[in-house]
């Protein structure tokens, strides 16, 4: 069953950003993923967060979290953002509700081929780091 919290990227997609991924498992079985977007020094997006049902409330989406701020950190972006329906979530990790206008890096080069470009209804978080 498929809900609304992410958007389905094609295989082609998925292998094209690959690399920028981060997995969390609970011994062998991978229990989680996010992915780390930089879009140049003063922009990052974690990308692609998900933690499997069973494995939710347990700490490993907020490590996923953590693990792309400091990897950001290391490469020397200053802001990293989100777009998000669980805003929640973020807020909790010191992320700040912004507007999407804010984010033209996102906007014109990923948000504008998505089919839901004119109806989004994802939230933006954002943070200095």
């Amino acid at each position: 069953m498929l809900d609304k919290t992410l958007i389905t990227r094609s295989q082609d997609d998925i292998f094209e950003h690959l690399q920028e991924f981060i997995v969390a498992k609970q011994g062998e079985q991978v229990i989680g993923v996010s992915a780390l977007h930089v879009y140049g020094s003063n922009l990052a997006e974690v990308r692609s967060l998900v933690v499997s049902p069973n494995a939710q409330r347990l700490g490993a989406g907020h490590q996923l979290v953590q693990a792309c701020e400091v990897m950001a950190k290391q490469l020397g972006v200053t802001r990293i953002f989100a777009l998000t329906y669980v805003d929640k979530f973020f807020i909790a990790q010191d992320y700040a509700v912004v507007a999407k206008e804010s984010l033209p890096q996102k906007i014109w080069t990923v948000c504008i081929h998505c089919p839901k470009f004119s109806h989004c209804d994802e939230i933006a978080v954002s943070k200095a780091i």
